[in-house]
C-alpha cells in the first residue's frame, strides 16, 4: 500500500495537491497560516496523528507525516540530534519553515539544550523541489541504518489517507468513508453532513487548476 500512496502523490499535479491540501485542512479543522511566506495547510485526526504541507511561493513544497505509536516517531526519545537529522538533504529554506518557529497543534518542538534552538517534530520528512518529490536524505538513511519501514512507520500511509491520491476527492467520497467509520447515527445526519461538506468544496473549487494524472 505505502508504494502505491507514493507514486500516486508523485503523480498528482502540484495544483491538485494543494487544492487537495486546503479542502482536507478545512474538513478536518485545521488551522490556516502563512509561514515564512509560504502556505501552510494542516490534518490531523485528534489523536497525535498528523500531517503538514509547506507550500513556498517559489513552487517548493515540504511534506511532515507523524504517527504517535510508529517506530520513527522521535519526539518520545525527546533527542533534538537525531530528529534535527531526519531534514539533512532537504533545502535549508524550506527547514527554515519548521527551524525556531512557534509549536501549533499538529507539530510540536525539539530544543537542542545546547543551543536552545528548536525543530518540529516528525516521523516522515518529504520534499518537492518544484518538478519531482523526495524522500529526505536523513528519514532514508536513518530507515536503511535501522531497517525501519520508511512509509509504514511514518504514518504515510494513514496520515494521507484522508487526501485520496490516486482517488477522485468529492463530497461523496468523503461521506461514505465518514459512513463507514461510523459517524452517523441518527437519521438525517448523512444528508445534513453531505450538504455541509459540498459548501467546503464549493468555497475551494476555483483554486482547482490541476487533475490527477
Amino acid at each position: 500500500m505505502s508504494e502505491w500512496v507514493w507514486d500516486a502523490l508523485v503523480g498528482t499535479s502540484l495544483d491538485e495537491v494543494r487544492w487537495r491540501a486546503g479542502v482536507v485542512e478545512e474538513l478536518v479543522g485545521a488551522e490556516p497560516v502563512v509561514v515564512g511566506g509560504a502556505r501552510r495547510f494542516g490534518w490531523n485526526d485528534q489523536g497525535g496523528q498528523s500531517a503538514v504541507w509547506y507550500f513556498a511561493d517559489d513552487g517548493r513544497v515540504l511534506l511532515l507525516t507523524f504517527d504517535h505509536e510508529a517506530e520513527l516517531n522521535l519526539f518520545a526519545q525527546e533527542d533534538f540530534g537525531p530528529q534535527e537529522a531526519f531534514y539533512r538533504g532537504v533545502p535549508e529554506a524550506l527547514v527554515a519553515l519548521v527551524r525556531d518557529r512557534p509549536e501549533n497543534y499538529e507539530s510540536l518542538n525539539l530544543k537542542d539544550p545546547a543551543t536552545g534552538r528548536t525543530i518540529h517534530y516528525a516521523g516522515g520528512v518529504f520534499w518537492y523541489d518544484g518538478t519531482a518529490w523526495h524522500v529526505a536524505d536523513g528519514v532514508a538513511e536513518y530507515c536503511r541504518r535501522e531497517g525501519v519501514d520508511l512509509f509504514g512507520e511514518s504514518g504515510f500511509d494513514y496520515c494521507l489517507r484522508d487526501y485520496r491520491f490516486g482517488q477522485d476527492l468529492t463530497p461523496e467520497s468523503v461521506v461514505a468513508a465518514r459512513d463507514e467509520g461510523g459517524w452517523y447515527a441518527a437519521e438525517g445526519e448523512r444528508e445534513a453532513d453531505l450538504a455541509a461538506v459540498r459548501e467546503v468544496f464549493g468555497r475551494h473549487r476555483a483554486g482547482r487548476r490541476g487533475r490527477a494524472v
